[in-house]
């Protein structure tokens, strides 16, 4: 493993973020650098039993702890940091879920004022079996139970937002945050727009697994060790977060109402298309339209999370985001070749 530089970070626990922007970096990063860390989850650690209530042991907005940010050397507006996933492995043999008073896709909620009472607070402990990739539902009421295909994904990636803002970390937007996309698992590059200097590049709330949507607005929540790659794209900005996989290109959008988040992830998907592939503009609409997928993130944080995933073996000739994603997998087999 000769020349490849890794860096190893566990951050204490008063040195969690609770916020995109507003926060101090906790250590330096060069671009290259392969980083091993530690994620706490959305619950920082609290909810470990059916009586753990959320309401009871967690204090808002003390939620989605982020490790980081770290600061990106050589990182200025205008530039895009990636960041590619290789590995994302819960830390622990268990994992919660809950539902959250006046929190979900089928509740009232402060933004949907109703007048029913709010659906009951209950936590759900979820077994995890590390090595046949598995996540033990177990129903509250009754004897049935399933094994659902382990998925491990971190539900918040970002850097810090633009104009001095600083947002909650329960938050998606052009700066990436709390998406809750399952697109966001290993072998998967993130492209997030540098808005300040250093970028501060922040992750946290890993899932064991998510459906599409999120819908009670929590997902299989653990803790995780983390390996990702970084590079910078120097001189190249991203106007919201996007995804490549070995097989897709991904774009996103995140905001109210869910229409409008739609919308800027197929008009950004569009655009990569004209910007990176020599298409037309109109002609990429219509590519677009005719073989998107448009699997939701969201559809219960603060913003909605939409995503537009185009197949790879339908594009033209042509490279995304500078051909920086093969780059991150060959670090990627270096460093797995070093750790094998």
């Amino acid at each position: 493993m000769s020349g490849l530089d890794v860096m190893t970070f566990e951050p204490a626990p008063e040195r969690y973020a609770w916020t995109f922007g507003g926060a101090d970096p906790v250590a330096r990063i060069r671009p290259g650098t392969v980083v091993r860390l530690f994620t706490e989850d959305c619950f920082n650690g609290r909810v470990r039993s059916e009586r753990d209530l959320v309401s009871e042991v967690c204090q808002f907005p003390f939620l989605n702890p982020q490790t980081g940010p770290f600061y990106v050397e050589g990182a200025e507006v205008g530039d895009t940091l990636a960041v590619h996933f290789i590995e994302i492995e819960p830390a622990r043999d268990w994992a919660a879920s809950t539902t959250v008073p006046l929190f979900g896709a089928l509740t009232a909620t402060h933004l949907t004022a109703l007048l029913h009472e709010p659906l009951p607070e209950l936590v759900w402990i979820w077994e995890l079996d590390r090595k046949a990739r598995t996540c033990q539902f177990r129903a509250r009421s009754g004897e049935f139970q399933v094994a659902l295909p382990m998925d491990p994904m971190h539900g918040t990636v970002g850097v810090a937002p633009a104009n001095l803002e600083v947002r909650s970390a329960l938050v998606p937007d052009a700066f990436g945050g709390n998406m809750d996309t399952p697109e966001m698992r290993a072998g998967v590059t993130c492209y997030l727009g540098v808005n300040v200097e250093g970028a501060l590049l922040s992750l946290g709330d890993g899932h064991a697994r998510q459906g599409e949507g999120e819908t009670c607005g929590v997902a299989v929540e653990t803790a995780m060790n983390t390996v990702l790659a970084i590079e910078l794209i120097k001189g190249r900005p991203c106007p919201w977060p996007r995804l490549e996989s070995e097989t897709h290109i991904m774009s996103t959008g995140s905001v109210r109402p869910l229409e409008d988040a739609f919308r800027i992830a197929q008009s950004d998907l569009v655009h990569w298309l004209v910007e990176d592939y020599g298409l037309e503009a109109m002609d990429a609409y219509q590519l677009v339209t005719q073989a998107v997928l448009a699997p939701l993130a969201n559809v219960c944080d603060t913003n909605y999370t939409s995503v537009a995933k185009f197949p790879k073996q339908f594009l033209p000739p042509g490279e995304a985001m500078r051909g920086v994603d093969r780059h991150l997998r060959q670090l990627a087999a270096d460093y797995r070749r070093g750790h094998s």
